[in-house]
């Protein structure tokens, strides 16, 4: 059997910036553990695989270790897909997934997705969050899947030396340490040592806890990310109560054949 895969450097302006994903369109879903020993073999942060259903697609995302709930810079890598790659005519395409429904709009500035937003409710500080980073965050929010810890300054989260043996100790799926930019409204740093990634380059799906928390906290419906990472990658958000939005760019690295015998 041959597949199709793409690597796409998702929330870049150009090869080399942003996160990369893979990206596997298929006819009919095949067995998890082989799409789980694809994702193993990429190597990437996440693959993603989609099929064709009468809405219009159905999406799953694999880390190298483990299948998750959401994941943002693979489904715009997955748009980007079929929008560049596959022909796709419409303005708009609807994935159904673990999350729910997702979609993802052409537009001028690159791809927007529509993702439901995160439920964040504040934790107090404890000794196991100044260990996980080396530093004691300000405040703590859990969410749904992640531990988001707030910083003062952006110097402060680029300073960062995470514990990752520690951080395996939070009963989440990864921690997010983000504080004001200098630059861009806020700024993150994303680790997932429990999902197999220490620190992931640019995560679309952190910022369904990121948008709600500085759109409070800023007073501003519509703000400007920065993923902080060595690759770094930029996001434009806006907040919609219940939704958010999110705008990236993204540009293809590899296309090639999998060959599944």
């Amino acid at each position: 059997m041959q597949l199709q895969l793409f690597q796409v450097d998702a929330f870049a302006g150009k090869a080399f910036e942003g996160n990369p994903a893979a990206v596997c369109p298929l006819e009919a879903w095949l067995p998890t553990e082989i799409m789980q020993s694809i994702a193993l073999e990429n190597n990437l942060s996440e693959t993603a695989f989609f099929v064709p259903n009468t809405k219009g697609f159905e999406i799953r995302w694999f880390t190298p270790a483990i299948e998750v709930d959401l994941c943002g810079h693979a489904t715009l890598a997955s748009a980007h897909v079929l929008f560049h790659h596959l022909g796709y005519q419409d303005a708009l395409i609807s994935f159904d997934s673990r999350s729910g429904l997702l979609e993802v709009e052409r537009v001028e500035s690159g791809y927007t997705m529509d993702f439901p937003t995160d439920i964040i409710e504040e934790q107090s500080v404890d000794n196991l969050h100044k260990a996980v980073l080396g530093v004691k965050p300000l405040e703590a929010w859990s969410g749904k899947d992640d531990l988001m810890l707030v910083l003062g300054t952006e110097t402060d989260v680029l300073n960062l030396k995470p514990d990752f043996q520690q951080m395996k100790q939070i009963p989440t799926r990864g921690v997010i340490a983000t504080a004001p930019g200098d630059k861009a409204d806020f700024i993150s740093r994303c680790f997932f040592p429990n999902a197999g990634i220490d620190e992931d380059p640019v995560t679309g799906s952190a910022h369904t806890t990121l948008i709600p928390y500085w759109s409070e906290k800023l007073g501003k419906k519509s703000l400007k990310a920065k993923q902080v990472s060595d690759r770094g990658g930029n996001l434009i958000c806006q907040m919609l109560g219940n939704r958010v939005k999110i705008t990236g760019t993204c540009v293809t690295y590899l296309e090639g054949t999998i060959q599944l015998r």
